[in-house]
């Protein structure tokens, strides 16, 4: 098992580190002492994150990518190398989706939901992987969502592309654990984030907006998995509960989740 206790002068690679989860994680991972590189698109929100850190002492390199295209994510993936010296944490936090119906849902757009979440996830850890199996040593980290493991209404393409994620992640570390490679899959419920806009939480269901915990809550969750070398965390713990419940009582479960998303949002 492949523990995660100190993060001085470990090179940490956070992609959508722009916002929400993956800036909280980055000055977080930065105050403990990790080198970072900053991944994102937006390349004015990645230098006021870089300049935040570097005023506290710490050290950040901006690296703007849209990481659902191959080619920018393989030129990426070589300047981290080259900048951090090689990358002991991936985090694959980029993510991208909507809260509509599927029939409302633009085919367009949805592909662009499975191209970020799903392939760029895959490309960065494809590009990665070989040097951390390499050294013996490495952890990977995927932010996935409780949507990989529950499917909800009116997220389909979103639970689509973080199913794959998940299936992903738990097939890799089968694989790589034995070769000193550590994988964490990561499982939030409704975190306060952008990614939650007004159309989201004007169709959220009332209960999941009362539900709502910061960013900085589940960041403490995630070190404590890795200091732990824990494979899978879901946060709040008590979602996994329905985990369970699915698995022995799925008819039940449907009429759980369709009560709380679907009719409470029409009524």
């Amino acid at each position: 098992m492949n523990r995660l206790t100190s993060y001085v002068g470990c090179s940490a690679l956070v992609t959508g580190a722009s916002s929400g989860i993956g800036r909280a994680l980055s000055l977080r991972l930065a105050r403990e002492g990790a080198r970072l590189g900053l991944v994102a698109r937006r390349t004015d929100a990645l230098e006021a994150l870089a300049a935040e850190i570097r005023q506290t002492g710490g050290e950040a390199f901006v690296l703007p990518c849209d990481v659902s295209d191959r080619e920018q994510v393989e030129g990426c993936s070589a300047r981290a190398l080259e900048l951090l010296g090689g990358v002991d944490l991936l985090v694959n936090n980029a993510g991208y989706g909507h809260h509509r119906s599927f029939l409302d849902w633009d085919l367009a757009d949805m592909e662009r939901v499975m191209r970020v979440n799903y392939l760029g996830t895959l490309y960065f850890t494809k590009l990665l992987l070989g040097q951390m199996v390499e050294r013996g040593r490495g952890w990977i980290v995927f932010i996935a969502s409780v949507a990989g493991k529950l499917a909800t209404p009116e997220e389909s393409a979103y639970a689509a592309s973080k199913f794959a994620m998940v299936g992903l992640a738990e097939a890799l570390s089968l694989e790589v654990e034995a070769k000193g490679v550590h994988v964490l899959t990561v499982c939030p419920g409704v975190i306060r984030t952008p990614f939650f806009d007004d159309e989201a939480l004007r169709r959220m269901p009332p209960v999941a907006r009362r539900s709502m915990v910061e960013p900085e809550r589940l960041v403490d969750a995630i070190l404590n998995a890795l200091a732990r070398g824990r494979r899978e965390l879901t946060y709040p713990r008590s979602i996994a509960a329905g985990y369970l419940v699915r698995a022995l009582a799925p008819g039940f479960m449907r009429r759980q989740l369709r009560r709380f998303t679907l009719d409470s949002t029409k009524a």
